[in-house]
């Protein structure tokens, strides 16, 4: 019962609207922007109506925190590839189902004979390869640090040779030092996401607020949490004294998981990715190491696409949701051509993408 008492701790009312009205008493003297970068925020202060609760010289934005969103179209149709031409069964998780690719999604896929699972896990998706040692098997691996650690170390335990991976995993820091290094982007600090620190701790975060004099805090996941990052983010900027500020220090050490870096550090090596509607971000992904490319999917199939990619569908304004220049209601396909139930663009399909959490409320 520990868990449910965090939880009911860090969601009482009382403690929320009194963490809400010291927000409201700081006298910053102009609008401030600050952006998180995790689907997980955006469904909680969605949910909570968090908000509201904010004094109308704050805006809380949403950034390229939903790794579903951000998974470029290329992997998308090479997944779709090796399951049309039955090289593999592809194994992915639920939200990648319905993302709209060049020529469909996974679910068209699925409907035209390609071989879909949907799994919850990389656990789930080594037992599938070991239960039916006579076909292939293809985890299309999807997701930030904390999902790559995780997929890391079934690499490391030798999952069975009819198992392979893409790799569609994307880190956080070089998106940020992007988005500070864009003219037309203002923002005054960023909201860590405290699963994704939890692994990796803040070490490598310590720079920004240095270097860009823009507030930085790490929050959880409840009104609470996310509430009290905000309040020293507010401090930060009116006292004029920048750091990481670790709002979640039941979770979160300066270092991390250690065993966890170390696994991914064994496995992956860093590489330039595409991050879909925004671009390529120098050092921003992750890729097999040659010394496990027994495990590359792309290299095991020697898949090869027939035409280039399409990034966008016309008219999307997804690009502009994710780097938080643009509400989802101002995309003129919002709720008309672009729906949960047919999703026109990426951020529309995951319960973290930020059109779908705006569709719902």
């Amino acid at each position: 019962m520990q868990i449910m008492k965090h939880i009911d701790e860090y969601r009482d009312a009382k403690l929320v609207k009194g963490i809400a009205s010291a927000i409201s008493q700081r006298k910053a003297g102009r609008l401030l922007k600050f952006m998180h970068v995790c689907g997980t925020h955006e469904n909680s202060i969605a949910r909570f109506g968090l908000r509201s609760l904010l004094p109308d010289w704050i805006k809380v934005i949403a950034g390229p925190g939903c790794p579903v969103c951000v998974c470029p179209t290329e992997d998308i149709d090479i997944a779709s590839r090796i399951a049309l031409d039955g090289k593999a069964a592809i194994v992915t998780f639920g939200d990648m189902m319905k993302v709209p690719a060049t020529d469909g999604s996974l679910f068209d896929v699925k409907s035209s004979g390609g071989e879909v699972h949907i799994v919850y896990s990389p656990s789930d998706a080594v037992a599938l390869a070991k239960e039916h040692p006579g076909r292939e098997f293809c985890f299309f691996a999807v997701g930030f640090e904390t999902t790559a650690a995780p997929v890391a170390a079934y690499i490391l335990a030798g999952p069975p040779d009819n198992f392979s991976i893409i790799s569609s995993h994307r880190i956080i820091p070089p998106a940020l030092e992007l988005l500070l290094n864009r003219d037309d982007v203002e923002i005054d600090g960023f909201i860590l996401p405290g699963h994704v620190m939890t692994v990796m701790g803040y070490g490598e975060y310590e720079d920004l607020p240095r270097k860009y004099r823009k507030a930085v805090a790490i929050a959880g996941f409840e009104p609470a949490d996310i509430l009290l990052a905000i309040l020293k983010m507010v401090d930060q900027v009116v006292e004029r004294k920048y750091e990481v500020f670790n709002a979640y220090p039941r979770s979160v050490a300066r270092e991390g998981n250690m065993v966890a870096k170390e696994a991914m550090d064994r496995v992956f090596d860093i590489s330039d990715s595409r991050w879909r509607g925004i671009g390529v971000i120098k050092n921003s992904g992750l890729r097999l190491k040659e010394s496990f490319g027994q495990y590359d999917a792309v290299k095991k199939f020697q898949v090869k696409l027939g035409k280039e990619s399409i990034d966008l569908n016309p008219g999307c304004s997804c690009h502009l949701v994710m780097i938080g220049k643009i509400e989802p209601p101002e995309c003129p396909l919002f709720g008309k051509s672009c729906t949960p139930e047919f999703p026109y663009g990426p951020c529309m399909v995951s319960s973290e993408g930020t059109c779908r959490l705006y569709h719902s409320l």
